[in-house]
């Protein structure tokens, strides 16, 4: 690779495509790329490539036998100064005696959190922060946000007609979109760390939910079953021992369930037959106020993101989708539009619930894009915190 005469900004918007190389490989550690420059011309680069691997700098400096003194480094995200899986990016750096860093922005890890940047200028690099900042800092929403809060970066998907509906009124729902839209949602599959569907999903469709990407990563599995109603034959329990599964369940909501139907022994050979195939049951309390049995969806959040589970690709029903933003627990929303009407008074609507009395109390989609798949189009924006605070959709 050569360039010459090039801006600080057209080689770290190089580094960031070499950081994308790293998605759905590095997480839950963020995508990185990094290229070094000297006498305008790109000598070495690299990326973040794999979890437990070594980091951009590292991937690009370690095998590097060209001489670096004075040269200019350009970098998604802060170098790292910690020994962790991997010894500090700010070391090799320093040796190489590398002239001036170029940093797209500071990590939020508070292991590095400018110390990174303050150790470099220490030892006499020059150092320059905030290139093209806003574009690194999207590119690795999910690890800031989880970074920040320790709970899942939460994008919500769906697939509707013209007349926003998601399937007919019998059901059927096969298919809303084509086939180049139902591809990129194995991207996005690849994209999170987890995928979220409601037990009403798994009754209709009975999905698989893993990513049929070529060469790529299926998220954990998450369903959230208040009463334990998941059918045993089920493609989910079928395959759980082949991708990593876990049910959010109710404990007294499975008991007043099971009671009821007057079968109270069926649970416990529920139970123990889902653990058999290996699928782990998250105990989850209710939330209170609702008429039917609802899981408290900030309660699981926090059990996931304890478990490690930075993000999670939120394919639920209508009642799923509306509680999870009535709990403000959505970031990014994926509205893929197909070109048809299918009206029906009861078909059904991605977003349920009760719904808003105005339309000034609408959430609200920031920093929007629309892509094209085929004839159908995708709307992406990241959710205005501040609308859905008070939003009562349930």
């Amino acid at each position: 690779m050569e360039a010459k005469h090039r801006t600080p900004q057209e080689y770290m918007r190089m580094a960031l495509e070499l950081a994308r190389k790293g998605e759905g490989k590095v997480s839950p550690n963020p995508m990185v790329g990094c290229l070094v420059v000297k006498g305008g011309e790109i000598i070495v680069h690299g990326h973040h490539e794999a979890y437990g691997g070594y980091h951009a700098e590292r991937n690009a400096l370690t095998h590097c036998e060209a001489d670096l003194e004075g040269a200019e480094l350009y970098v998604t995200l802060e170098p790292c100064c910690h020994y962790g899986k991997t010894p500090p990016c700010t070391e090799i750096i320093l040796e190489k005696k590398i002239k001036k860093v170029y940093v797209g922005c500071l990590d939020s890890n508070p292991k590095v959190a400018g110390k990174g940047v303050n150790i470099l200028r220490e030892h006499g690099v020059e150092v320059e922060v905030g290139i093209l900042e806003q574009e690194c800092r999207t590119l690795n929403e999910v690890f800031f946000y989880y970074m920040e809060r320790k709970l899942p970066f939460t994008a919500m998907k769906y697939a509707m007609t013209l007349d926003g509906k998601i399937a007919c009124e019998t059901g059927d729902s096969k298919w809303v979109t084509g086939p180049e839209a139902r591809n990129y949602v194995q991207c996005l599959r690849n994209r999170y760390y987890g995928i979220m569907a409601g037990i009403g999903t798994v009754l209709e469709d009975d999905p698989m939910l893993n990513c049929r990407m070529e060469g790529g990563k299926s998220p954990v599995r998450v369903i959230c079953d208040a009463r334990l109603r998941i059918p045993l034959d089920c493609q989910i329990v079928k395959t759980a021992w082949e991708h990593e599964t876990l049910v959010a369940w109710n404990p007294q909501s499975a008991q007043e369930f099971y009671h009821g139907m007057g079968a109270p022994e069926k649970l416990e050979h529920i139970k123990a037959y889902l653990k058999e195939q290996g699928i782990v049951l998250l105990e989850v309390p209710r939330t209170a106020g609702c008429i039917a049995p609802q899981l408290d969806l900030k309660k699981l959040f926090r059990q996931l993101g304890d478990r490690g589970i930075d993000s999670v690709l939120l394919e639920g029903g209508g009642t799923l989708n509306a509680s999870a933003l009535r709990q403000g627990l959505v970031q990014r929303v994926y509205a893929f539009v197909a070109p048809k009407l299918i009206a029906g008074a009861d078909a059904k609507s991605p977003v349920e619930g009760i719904g808003i009395s105005r339309m000034e109390d609408a959430v609200i989609l920031q920093e929007m894009e629309v892509l094209r798949f085929g004839k159908d189009i995708c709307i992406t924006g990241k959710i205005e915190p501040e609308t859905i605070e008070e939003c009562e959709l349930l």
